[in-house]
């Protein structure tokens, strides 16, 4: 890592991810992708990825298909090399309305105080089909019917 880098903790990630999400709607990972290592693994509700080669084309692929992204950090906790950071994005999709997606995520450093697993949390078609007039509350139904 170097000198003009900051340690990695709850409070810094904070601060970075503030910075990645609310770069006028497209999201900017230039000055977080130092901090991860190059050996990344990363996994979410709809994909798992290895390596840093992976991670940028999935943070391209993002930014591409989305005209508005934001990120509310609500609050971050460490625990040694783990640090947890409870989110709100808000996304608005081509052609769709926006929708806020509630979510955490857990990365953990390695001995170099780098992120070499990142876990994302969160209910993807939730939160989404939520937006959308008469089928948000039949999903909500149907969820509570057979899994409530």
């Amino acid at each position: 890592m170097s000198e003009e880098q900051m340690d990695l903790n709850a409070e810094s990630i904070k601060e970075l991810w503030s910075k990645t999400y609310n770069t006028e709607g497209k999201p900017d990972w230039s000055h977080i992708l130092p901090y991860y290592d190059d050996s990344i693994y990363f996994r979410d509700s709809i994909q798992e990825l290895h390596g840093m080669e992976e991670f940028k084309a999935m943070t391209k692929r993002l930014t591409d298909r989305s005209n508005d992204l934001k990120m509310h950090i609500v609050r971050t906790a460490q625990q040694d090399r783990f640090i947890f950071i409870e989110w709100e994005m808000t996304i608005k999709f081509k052609k769709n309305p926006s929708s806020v997606m509630y979510g955490s995520s857990r990365v953990t450093l390695n001995d170099a105080g780098k992120i070499i697993e990142q876990r994302d949390y969160y209910d993807l078609w939730g939160d989404i089909f939520d937006n959308i007039p008469r089928f948000g509350k039949a999903y909500r139904r149907f969820m509570r019917r057979k899994f409530g």
